[in-house]
């Protein structure tokens, strides 16, 4: 048995959409995605095994693998992925905010197209939907209530919510027979567990207090997860209603000094609104804002308007808000603005103001989606002006951001969203911060073990 320490070991509601690394790893085993994500953005196989669209892209056929069967026997049919996608469409988030599924598929017609396929038809092209399915991992309820049947490699044997998993091999060629998971919240404790050998692995060990040890004794690997720290910055009024000023933080804030001091160099820089792993970042070469004080201080000074900013900032989520906050603070300072923190503890209520538009002057966040088109449909588009919109409004993105959605085939949809990318890098609706590289640590006889970016141990 293979026996893991993560940070927290659950399996969330069948329409919970997550990207809690924790969960993510559980869900990898037990549950299929219907497409799987890979870096650069497009789609392969998963729970659907090919798939085929009308030449306007307006209609599309999704065909289930041969022989997908849940962990109880039952086979895997097309209304159940219809009826779960139903559920999702009509669920709320973790905060109680509507999923913005049910806006990017409210055209849409999904039904059952034949004996192993899903079809999905819309008024206009929608090759995103690619995106989509790529974050809907199907599963239902076990008769204990919970959601833990999938048609994944392993099923659940043993779950005691919040503290261990037993997961046992179902059909999977590779791998141990059984997994063990237990919750340790503390990274310093999981570790801990590592060096008496009570446990073959621990996840997330870059939360650590100070920097990893990577000592040779063990055997580490890391991965760049997609997530974006960055900035909101209110777009509506005030200073950062000026792209001068807008840009002119980008120059301010010392990015590489930043990840050096608060997450001891286990970071990279944010170029645009998403990571080096996103569709269309591959068709495009771009280069941080470069860290300039002088050119911030000009450019605030071509903007005018207040030299006084409210910058908001949650306890968690992203690790060390607070840190990180201080330390734009700082820069910003530099530059000849003066920054007042305003700290909320409740950080659902925070994911609320947000979504409300109270961010101040500038809010920080994390951006998560895998997808350039949902990150631009619920962030920048001036169009939708959808929940995490914060007055953005540049013509010249907005017409990118409408071809890029009208793509159907794959290289001609990576081109599309690599114009809109270079465009936000050149306008930049946020203050870009970083991205932050997952950690984990193994004992070197444990079963072969790596890390995806978006921050999921994988068993091999």
């Amino acid at each position: 048995m293979l026996t893991i320490a993560l940070e927290k070991v659950d399996f969330l509601p069948a329409t919970r959409v997550t990207d809690d690394t924790s969960v993510l790893t559980l869900k990898n085993l037990v549950f299929e995605p219907l497409l799987r994500w890979v870096p650069g953005g497009s789609a392969h196989p998963a729970l659907f095994s090919h798939w085929a669209h009308s030449p306007d892209g307006r209609r599309w056929e999704f065909f289930i693998r041969p022989g997908a069967a849940f962990h109880d026997g039952k086979p895997c049919v097309p209304e159940d992925v219809t009826g779960f996608i139903a559920d999702i469409l009509d669920a709320v988030d973790t905060f109680g905010m509507r999923w913005s599924y049910a806006r990017y598929l409210a055209h849409a017609r999904v039904a059952v197209g034949s004996d192993r396929s899903v079809v999905v038809e819309n008024p206009e092209p929608i090759a995103d939907i690619l995106d989509i399915f790529s974050e809907f991992y199907l599963c239902r309820n076990a008769p204990d209530g919970r959601a833990t049947l999938g048609t994944g490699p392993y099923r659940v044997a043993a779950f005691e919510p919040g503290r261990t998993a037993v997961l046992e091999r179902f059909g999977a060629t590779n791998g141990p027979d059984r997994i063990a998971f237990r919750a340790e919240p503390d990274a310093d404790r999981r570790f801990d567990l590592l060096k008496a050998r009570h446990v073959d692995a621990a996840s997330n060990l870059e939360r650590v207090h100070g920097r990893p040890t990577f000592d040779p004794s063990y055997a580490w690997g890391s991965a760049l997860n997609t997530l974006s720290v960055m900035y909101y910055l209110n777009c509506f009024e005030g200073l950062f209603a000026s792209p001068e000023a807008r840009l002119a933080v980008n120059h301010a804030v010392d990015q590489d000094r930043l990840i050096a001091e608060v997450f001891h160099g286990l970071g990279a820089p944010s170029v645009t609104i998403v990571s080096p792993f996103h569709l269309g970042m591959s068709k495009v070469a771009l280069k941080p804002i470069a860290y300039d004080p002088y050119e911030a201080r000009r450019l605030l000074d071509k903007a005018g308007g207040p030299d006084t900013v409210m910058l908001r900032t949650p306890t968690f989520m992203p690790e060390r808000a607070q840190e990180i906050s201080r330390f734009v603070a700082a820069c910003l300072g530099d530059v000849g603005l003066k920054v007042e923190i305003e700290v909320e503890h409740d950080r659902p209520e925070y994911a609320r103001q947000v979504g409300r538009k109270q961010i101040g002057d500038m809010a920080i966040f994390d951006s998560s989606p895998q997808s350039t088109y949902r990150v631009q449909n619920d962030k920048i588009s001036s169009t939708t002006k959808a929940v995490w919109w914060q007055g953005y409004d540049d013509p010249e993105a907005e017409r990118l951001i409408i071809e890029a959605n009208r793509a159907i085939d794959q290289d001609a949809r990576d081109i599309a969203y690599a114009r809109c990318l270079r465009r936000l890098r050149d306008n930049p609706p946020w203050l870009y911060i970083m991205h932050p590289t997952d950690v984990f640590a193994a004992q070197h006889d444990a079963p072969g073990l790596s890390i995806d970016h978006k921050g999921a141990l994988i068993i091999t």
